[in-house]
């Protein structure tokens, strides 16, 4: 699609401030969690982000989208396997995997937190196990888990910031 300079590419939206640690996170299993960030919920059309915190030797399985991804090492060291190579990534090194590869990550550690940066390039993106081939929505595994962790506490609304709830 091909917009003129002076035509945005997305409707409008109100600003926000999103704080992940005034959020909740969503477990995936196996000592990983998820913290939606630019989401529909906020407005989001065009990509989506979120934060994935990782235990001590935790991961996730092996997995593909429907969209291209890319994720940066915000924290510690991990393994990141694309296309059935392993790579050794640190603070701040960043993956940008096509639509259909498989990959996954893992902490390096087995002691220390690792967290990570994800954005998809669809609001539509998906994740499809390649264990078994399961596919679902990925702002679909965020409802799911909010639904099972109701009484957690709810983002807070913080006048004068744009955060929103």
């Amino acid at each position: 699609m091909n917009h003129p300079t002076d035509e945005p590419c997305f409707g409008s939206f109100p600003p926000a401030v999103l704080r992940p640690a005034e959020l909740t996170a969503f477990s995936r299993g196996g000592g990983a969690r998820t913290i939606p960030l630019v989401t529909q919920a906020v407005g989001a059309e065009v990509f989506l982000t979120g934060q994935t915190l990782f235990e001590g030797g935790a991961g996730i399985a092996l997995h593909t989208h429907n969209c291209p991804e890319s994720v940066t090492i915000l924290e510690g060291d991990a393994i990141v396997e694309i296309d059935g190579t392993e790579h050794r990534v640190t603070r701040f090194d960043t993956t940008y995997v096509a639509a259909g590869t498989p990959h996954r990550f893992r902490n390096a550690s087995a002691t220390e937190p690792m967290r990570i940066l994800w954005i998809y390039a669809s609001v539509d993106a998906t994740r499809t196990l390649v264990g078994t081939g399961v596919t679902a929505r990925v702002d679909t595994e965020h409802d799911k888990a909010a639904a099972r962790t109701r009484d957690w506490p709810r983002p807070r609304h913080s006048p004068g910031t744009g955060t929103q709830p």
